[in-house]
């Protein structure tokens, strides 16, 4: 099983051009042939796609590097050279590209080995032959860090983003022929390929996120809502990664996400840190469960919402459905009024009661959630002052 990895840094490399040829028509009887050098082929690209296959950055634990084919020379005969291959790379759905900048390009592109696949090698111990310059952007400095640019952020399945644009081929002497000069000895070599480091983040694309505290019920609900097979069991933290589901209701399908669950401190970096709140960020509902068998449902309820506020005032904005859980237990059942007088009293008069493994009010939870969805204002993220790249399929391959 893969590790939920949701930020990497890597270093890019768009092929070169290929460099023109300088070369002349030599043949028996024909002493002066004229020029005939070819031009040279244009490198490869590197495209990023967004992929809903894929839900972690894990793959790119281990590969720092990423790079396109160079073009090809061009030859005699006026023969164009090879055009170099593009890279095509996956990323999931939800994936923030940042283009590290301002930094010293000693620091800005970490040393490293690379092997002839374009993946960082190995040491005989498995640790990847990358040298720490000090560059490194943890999850917590993406957002405040001067040092990156937001270029794109891709969140449709099969969305495709130009990265690095490829190095076009030199001219062959051939093209420099004039009236004027009929053995040119101009040519010229391909120009260089893109050459950057970037940074991924990935923010979980859903539209309606389930919070709480460790073992408040959220994988059961999803599982019971959803056809998502999270894994469950009865101790804090058995969610370590954004699980997934999708809930179809009326024919129509919602995208729900189980938040691994968060504790008093968790913006400080306690217990699972606040590493997985920027998974909330892009959810437009959120739907808040309370286990009340072994908290103060109103402390439970305060605790989260000090934490969303702690990470990101705009978290407290969005809409939000508060649920409390295991009404098939008896003493949860007797406490149903007190409970609601509770949440009366800071003002929340609508509080639902379920109980996931017996499917009380699942029917009322899922209608209330999507009503509010469709009310909810769009989720709308900080716009930067330069506008993201341009999208790009790749039939646009060859006509830049």
């Amino acid at each position: 099983m893969k590790h939920f990895v949701d930020t990497a840094q890597l270093q890019v490399k768009a092929g070169d051009g290929g460099n023109g040829c300088l070369s002349f028509r030599r043949e028996k009887y024909i002493p002066k042939g004229g020029p005939d050098g070819g031009n040279g082929g244009d490198g490869g690209s590197i495209y990023l796609k967004a992929s809903s296959k894929l839900h972690t950055l894990y793959d790119f634990t281990h590969r720092h590097y990423i790079k396109a084919e160079r073009g090809g020379d061009g030859t005699s005969q006026k023969r164009t050279g090879k055009l170099g291959e593009d890279s095509i790379v996956e990323v999931p759905v939800g994936t923030i590209v940042y283009r590290v900048v301002g930094l010293p390009q000693e620091q800005k592109q970490p040393e490293l080995l690379v092997s002839d696949n374009g993946e960082s090698p190995e040491d005989e111990e498995g640790e990847v032959a990358i040298e720490d310059d000090g560059s490194t952007f943890t999850a917590e400095s993406i957002e405040s860090s001067p040092h990156l640019e937001k270029i794109t952020d891709l969140t449709t399945d099969g969305q495709t983003f130009l990265l690095a644009r490829a190095g076009k081929g030199g001219r062959g002497n051939t093209t420099y022929k004039s009236s004027t000069n009929q053995t040119p000895m101009e040519f010229e070599y391909g120009t260089k390929g893109d050459e950057f480091t970037v940074v991924f983040e990935l923010k979980t694309v859903a539209d309606i996120g389930l919070i709480g505290l460790p073992n408040a019920g959220k994988s059961t609900l999803l599982s019971v809502l959803t056809k998502a097979k999270p894994d469950i069991a009865a101790y804090p933290f058995t969610t370590l990664a954004p699980n997934l589901g999708v809930m179809d209701y009326y024919n129509d399908h919602y995208v729900l996400a189980d938040i691994p669950g968060l504790i008093e401190g968790a913006s400080e970096g306690k217990g699972l840190g606040d590493e997985f709140l920027r998974h909330v960020e892009r959810t437009k509902v959120l739907v808040h469960l309370i286990d009340p068998m072994y908290d103060d449902p109103i402390a439970s309820y305060r605790t989260i919402r000090h934490e969303l506020e702690a990470y990101s005032q705009k978290l407290l904005e969005k809409s939000e459905l508060v649920v409390v859980t295991k009404m098939d237990v008896p003493e949860v059942f007797a406490r149903v009024d007190d409970i609601k007088k509770q949440f009366s009293q800071i003002g929340i008069d609508n509080v639902l009661f379920i109980s996931a493994v017996s499917r009380i009010g699942l029917e009322e939870l899922s209608h209330n959630m999507v009503k509010l969805y469709k009310s909810a204002p769009v989720v709308e993220e900080k716009q930067e002052e330069k506008p993201a790249g341009p999208v790009f399929t790749i039939d646009d391959v060859r006509s830049f």
